[in-house]
This record gives C-alpha cells, structure tokens and sequence, in this order.
C-alpha cells in the first residue's frame, strides 16, 4: 500500500509540475466488451450496466497552440463479463497522449497508457494476483474543447501479456483456469480546465 500511495504522489507531482499550460480533472465511463463491442450490443442493451465501468483524475496539458502533450493520472474501475461471470478490476492508469488540434475544438491523440493493477475479482471466486501489476497499453481518440469543458471518446488496448489464474469451481471442468486481463475498452471522459 504504501508503495501505491509514493507511486500516486509522484505522479501527481509531476502532473502539477509538468501542467503549467492547464490542469484539470476529469470522468466518464468506460466499457469492455472483450473486444466483441458489436456482437455484444444487444447484450448491453438488455443489461446495460453489464461491462460499464467508470474513471476519475486529473490531466494536464502543455504545448502551442496546434500540437500538445496531455499526461493523466486515473483511478480505472472496470467490469468485463466471461461466459457470464463479471471480472472486477481496480487499476492506475498513466496515459501521455500525443495531440493535434485539427479543427476548431475538434481534436485527435494517441499515446501510450502504463497501468498499474490494484486490485482484481473473479464474481466471489478468489485468484490468484495477476500475472504482472504492472502493463502498458495504448489510448487513441478524438474529443472536442468547448472553452474549459471538454468530452472525449476513445479506444485503449492494452500490449503486455496478462492473465489472471482461478481455480475452477466447476465440477465437469476440473483444474486452474485463466484470463486475459489486458485492457480492451472504450473509454468516454468529460473534462473541466481549473
């Protein structure tokens, strides 16, 4: 734990630090269909709390006018269903996000995304922890600035290989099974500037 508080401290350090351009927070909703996002429509409209997670932190942004870098630091819960069992997963997200102001308030960005796994849980079945706590991943989006408020869609995937292990509960299936806990969502956030 105290390991988790030094890490959060000095990023959050290096977010005041770094964001003498803005600073701000930010939250939304995240949604992880384990990459099935169209076949599992009808799934979310029947049970639309299904895989909806959420997201709080903060941001912040430096650069001109057309290109900037935006670190974050937020505090990731989410929930991804296998074969009817929810996948509970508590994590600290970094993103740096490379943007470009194409438009207008319409911009663009990419970036890589290093997670940092606090906790997980298999629907009350205890596994083991995950393979590393430690993974990094890739956000890339678009989202539009209305004056300190902003909104912004998009996608995270995460590269390292992850995977958590349980015992199986189910008699007909004897033995350890795994699951891969890489990142695979969409991510909607709503911004405000202090």
């Amino acid at each position: 734990m105290k390991k988790t508080v030094l890490i959060v401290f000095m990023a959050l350090s290096g977010l005041y630090t770094m964001a003498q351009g803005e600073f701000g927070l930010k939250g939304g909703l995240n949604y992880s269909a384990n990459g099935d996002y169209f076949e599992s429509a009808g799934d979310a409209a029947r049970n639309p709390d299904r895989n909806v997670g959420y997201h709080l932190g903060v941001f912040g942004k430096i650069g001109a006018s057309k290109v900037y870098v935006r670190p974050e630091l937020v505090y990731t819960k989410t929930k991804s269903d296998y074969d009817g069992n929810d996948f509970d997963m508590s994590k600290l997200d970094v993103p740096v996000l490379l943007g470009i102001n194409v438009i207008g308030p319409l911009h663009v960005f990419a970036g890589p995304a290093f997670q940092y796994i606090l906790d997980t849980e298999f629907d009350g079945i205890t596994i083991d922890d995950v393979e590393n706590d430690f993974s990094v991943g890739m956000n890339i989006g678009a989202g539009v600035n209305l004056g300190k408020l902003g909104i912004d869609l998009r996608y995270e995937r995460g590269f390292s290989d992850n995977e958590a292990s349980f015992i199986n509960t189910n008699i007909t299936n004897v033995g350890p099974s795994r699951i891969d806990t890489r990142p695979d969502q969409l991510i909607l956030s709503l911004s405000l500037a202090l």
